[in-house]
């Protein structure tokens, strides 16, 4: 059978107090699992997403709310939507601690900054969840090769940071991290309305059903609690029904996870480059790494 799974991150309050519950409903509706990974400090992304607001104007928005305007504190106001999340049955793990301040800083942010981040981030994470989050997904996959350290030295079972085309093991300035990556394969609904600028949602969907069809292996989605759970929900119900019709089972990345073997899974250089549909660099996955 063939895997889709569902990596739904949540970047604001909004997206949190509205999309979260909207996208529980509906998958649960269809009988599907996700991998839902959490903002979890304050919230700098200003309103919530219209449907008009595409991946380039979102990321404009990103740098100007975070520069003016005071965030409400996503993990103490929405904590029991998470723990709701959980509680259907749904995977929970760390987006971030600052969603937008990550993105702005992370290129060139040094260890102290990075540890600390992800220190609050997994300090709230506990707090919310009574456990130590097991997975992480770094937001706009924007990291570096501080943060990528961390994803082992925090003892994740494996991150979902990059783009991609399978999981792999990362290998960054020569340095291997022993934290595999589940990297998303396939684009996003926002970043093909970007590509493809007279494409309606639906348009979109059917875009990326080709996709998925037509590249060969499992995939790994990636969809906005702010976009898919809110504007956008009637295209992505469209988008899993078709997948069901189509033969795929639709999981959570610990799924993936739990398939791996980590000793015969594949080692590949990380890249940083620019993708199609969105601006800034983004970690990618590169050539293989020679194994000794």
């Amino acid at each position: 059978m063939k895997h889709i799974a569902l990596k739904i991150d949540v970047d604001t309050c909004r997206g949190t107090l509205t999309g979260v519950p909207a996208l529980i409903d509906l998958l649960l509706k269809h009988q599907a699992q996700a991998s839902f990974f959490f903002s979890l400090g304050p919230d700098h992304g200003g309103r919530e997403i219209h449907a008009t607001s595409l991946s380039r104007y979102y990321d404009l928005r990103t740098r100007l709310y975070g520069r003016l305007l005071p965030g409400p504190d996503i993990g103490k106001r929405c904590g029991e939507i998470m723990r709701q999340a959980r509680a259907a049955g749904f995977e929970a793990g760390i987006h971030a601690w600052d969603r937008v301040r990550w993105e702005q800083r992370i290129e060139h942010a040094g260890n102290p900054w990075v540890e600390s981040e992800m220190d609050k981030a997994c300090t709230r994470f506990s707090d919310i969840f009574a456990e130590p989050a097991k997975a992480h997904a770094a937001a706009g996959w924007q990291t570096n090769r501080h943060a990528l350290r961390l994803t082992q030295r925090l003892g994740f079972s494996y991150a979902s940071d990059c783009r991609g085309d399978h999981p792999f093991i990362p290998v960054i300035d020569g340095e291997i991290v022993a934290c595999p990556q589940l990297p998303t394969t396939l684009p996003t609904l926002d970043e093909i309305l970007v590509m493809e600028p007279g494409f309606s949602p639906d348009q979109a969907v059917d875009r990326i059903l080709q996709l998925s069809a037509a590249i060969p292996g499992d995939h790994i989605v990636t969809l906005r609690a702010e976009l898919e759970g809110m504007p956008f929900i009637g295209a992505f119900e469209r988008l899993l029904s078709r997948w069901k019709e189509n033969g795929y089972r639709l999981g959570a990345l610990r799924d993936v996870c739990a398939t791996l073997d980590l000793a015969t899974l594949p080692r590949h250089v990380v890249r940083f480059a620019e993708i199609p549909g969105r601006t800034g660099l983004r970690m990618m996955q590169g050539p293989g790494f020679l194994q000794g």
